[in-house]
């Protein structure tokens, strides 16, 4: 075991063999061992990197998984994965058919909770630590969360709860100053002063009757180890600030910790990130929006952008960068970005705000109560919609169409390309009487010559691609261009008709009828789940007005879909251009 230690280690039982003085070494290997695979794998990099030292003194001094090793979020997971019997199969990580890039309850019994959206670790610790000690276990239970993280509601909601029992619960903040992107806020300073040394009186966590500890040095390894044994003899609520750097032991990770954040490939050795050979020039979706609202907030002094902690994932950077007074990161905080921009609407200002459709999940509420029933025209520009690939079940967008469309006073809009996109950003910042939720992929569209001049969009105006007499496909959004691909390769493409409704609320009811009356199948189809969504929308227009068509509906399945590439994902659920093709031809 003396000349590869991570070699010899199948799990924690093997790590606890290891003597003290060994573990730097063995520290030095795990994060080699990262880099090698994430050089040529890709993931998420500089999250895992920063906390091996953290980890392996966590599993070295808690008896896991008896004792339970929540993580917040879960990018900073791989070193845990590896060190608990996933290091043989981990060049799978978020592979179709792979392990999963995030904690998941099904993949191994040392991940005691699936993971993936921020700042849940508290309130699941917590909810683990009462129900060990109703059952009379003794066991601990550990948070590790991110500063970044620890700045949303939900955890402070649950250190509130927290502090006012005694149970067994050790939250470690790894504070390392950014999230995806540098973290924003107050609390930002706060923690800032701590380390520092300049805000040692009214410390905020033991007034939350936290036994607060810190902050040390999260990189050395005997510290961590000696603290670690302190707290575990401590009873009740208890807070270990550590400090650590995000990227830690590869230099360019350490110096551009935003890019090194998920840096796709790179050479392990040199730590320069491979560039693909571009194929397309068509730009990602993200940028589309980024460079058009500062297009239009130039001309349009009522425009302001809002983006919850991803404002280079939503391209919000630009704005912030060329008109910073005017555009806003709050934080992980959606709740709080939906108010807020339903806030900002009463004032007269025009909100475009911009979460991924996945974390849109977190404000549902704010939806509903501050902006939809106040009938407050706030621009949602939901990006990553649709499947977004490696990240998997927690990140795909594939509900927003079925939670949305509920909702009265909503208008809900899906471009079938860049042009659409930048158009009717531009039509909606003229005013409308309702909110509108634009959606739109994760990745690169298909326009090279997409900057062109502005054209407004009629509200609730569908229209037709592709004629044909006998099969209607009706199509919302980008999943277009599969359709297109798959009636050019049927045999019977004549007989095809094709229409991109474009509003899923309000639905074009006259282009419907029309449809309708001359098609007698039709086919529906989105990426979007199909309980609910655009498919249902038709369904429901078509029982109402008691027409005997035959509507079929394509979409992402009542299921839970796992990671891989978005190619392989549609094919999988049959929404690739193959599997349109067949399905179209026989019907």
């Amino acid at each position: 075991m003396k000349n590869n230690f991570l070699e010899h280690i199948k799990s924690p039982k093997e790590l606890r063999l290891l003597k003290q003085n060994e573990l730097p070494k063995l520290a030095k290997e795990l994060r080699n061992f990262i880099i090698d695979i994430v050089a040529t794998k890709e993931g998420h990099l500089g999250a895992s990197l920063g906390v091996v030292e953290l980890t392996i003194a966590l599993h070295y001094i808690f008896n896991t998984p008896k004792d339970q090793l929540i993580w917040d979020v879960g990018h900073q997971a791989y070193g845990h994965k590896i060190l608990t019997g996933r290091k043989d199969i981990f060049d799978s990580n978020r592979q179709f058919g792979g392990i999963s890039g995030f904690p998941k309850r099904d993949e191994s019994i040392y991940d005691t909770f699936g993971v993936g959206h921020a700042s849940t670790s508290i309130s699941a610790a917590l909810g683990m630590a009462i129900g060990s000690q109703l059952k009379g276990e003794d066991k601990h239970h550990i948070a590790v969360i991110g500063d970044a993280s620890i700045a949303s509601g939900m955890a402070f909601e649950g250190l509130n709860h927290a502090g006012v029992t005694d149970v067994n619960l050790l939250v470690v903040l790894n504070d390392n100053t950014i999230g995806i992107d540098p973290s924003v806020g107050a609390l930002k300073q706060y923690l800032t002063n701590v380390k520092k040394g300049t805000q040692r009186q009214d410390n905020i966590f033991e007034a939350l009757n936290f036994n607060y500890s810190g902050p040390i040095d999260g990189h050395d390894i005997d510290t961590l180890i000696l603290e670690l044994k302190r707290l575990k003899t401590v009873k009740g609520p208890k807070f270990l600030h550590v400090i650590t750097t995000k990227g830690k032991g590869l230099k360019q990770a350490e110096e551009n910790q935003v890019k090194y954040h998920a840096p796709g490939k790179f050479d392990a050795k040199t730590g320069n990130i491979i560039v693909k050979a571009e194929t397309i020039k068509a730009p990602k979706y993200q940028d589309v929006f980024g460079h058009t609202i500062v297009e239009l907030a130039k001309e349009n002094k009522n425009i302001v952008g809002i983006t919850p902690a991803m404002p280079t994932g939503s391209s919000l950077k630009y704005m912030m960068d060329e008109i910073p007074k005017r555009a806003f990161d709050v934080g992980i905080a959606e709740q709080h970005a939906v108010t807020l921009a339903a806030g900002m609407a009463t004032q007269g200002l025009i909100p475009f705000c911009n979460i991924y459709s996945t974390f849109l999940q977190r404000a549902y509420d704010q939806i509903i109560h501050d902006v939809a029933l106040q009938k407050l025209p706030v621009i949602f520009c939901l990006d990553r919609a649709g499947l977004v690939g490696e990240d998997g079940a927690t990140h795909h967008g594939v509900f927003d169409l079925s939670y949305l469309r509920c909702i009265p006073n909503l208008i809900i809009f899906a471009p079938r390309n860049e042009i659409e996109l930048r158009d009717i950003m531009y039509t909606a910042q003229f005013g409308l009487a309702k909110p509108i939720a634009i959606r739109y992929p994760r990745g690169k569209g298909v326009t090279i010559d997409w900057k062109q001049p502005f054209k407004k969009i009629k509200i609730g105006k569908g229209e037709q691609l592709k004629s044909g007499n006998k099969l209607a496909i009706l199509s919302i959004g980008t999943i277009a261009q599969n359709v297109a691909e798959a009636i050019d390769l049927c045999n019977n493409k004549e007989d095809i008709a094709h229409y991109d409704m474009r509003f899923v609320k309000p639905l074009d009811e006259t282009l419907l009828h029309t449809i309708l009356k001359k098609h007698d199948s039709i086919v529906t189809v989105e990426d979007n789940t199909i309980k609910g969504g655009f498919g249902s929308a038709i369904l429901e227009f078509v029982a109402f007005h008691q027409y005997k068509n035959t509507i079929k509906t394509l979409g992402i399945p009542d299921t839970f879909i796992e990671h891989g590439t978005v190619n392989e994902l549609q094919q999988t659920v049959g929404l690739g251009a193959i599997g349109l093709k067949n399905y179209f031809e026989v019907l």
